[in-house]
């Protein structure tokens, strides 16, 4: 079983800066992609980051790319989203995701994540 600790949310100005992380345990890190979504009230969650296993390959929400970082460390089994230029339209909970499985590639589907965590609500005033 894998289990997964965000940290970091809270609340922001517009043009602000979060760094959230997520603390993975119960399976290597290391071999598997990473990914960050979110979810406003009344809303689907959606994709807003993936990495793959070792960093290499990044991929992110078209609206988010530009102000959003995702990294690893897998010494520290820990994924981060590092948010800058945030807007009140990125309000939402946001939620750290491991993958179903061993790839290559970047999953960008929730389908594609076995494990989630419980969230960390980010809320960005105007």
């Amino acid at each position: 079983q894998v289990q997964l600790v965000e940290s970091g949310g809270g609340l922001v100005q517009a043009g602000g800066s979060l760094r959230l992380s997520c603390a993975a345990s119960g399976r290597t890190f290391s071999s598997y992609a990473m990914g960050w979504f979110r979810q406003a009230p009344g809303k689907e969650r959606v994709f807003v980051a993936a990495i793959n296993w070792s960093g290499s390959n990044t991929y992110y929400l078209s609206s988010v790319k530009g102000r959003f970082t995702i990294s690893r460390d897998n010494a520290k089994n820990t994924v981060y989203l590092q948010m800058n230029s945030l807007k009140p339209e990125d309000t939402a909970v946001y939620y750290c995701a491991a993958d179903s499985m061993l790839r290559v590639g970047v999953p960008i589907g929730p389908s594609e994540y076995a494990y989630w965590g419980q969230g960390t609500q980010v809320t960005v005033s105007s």
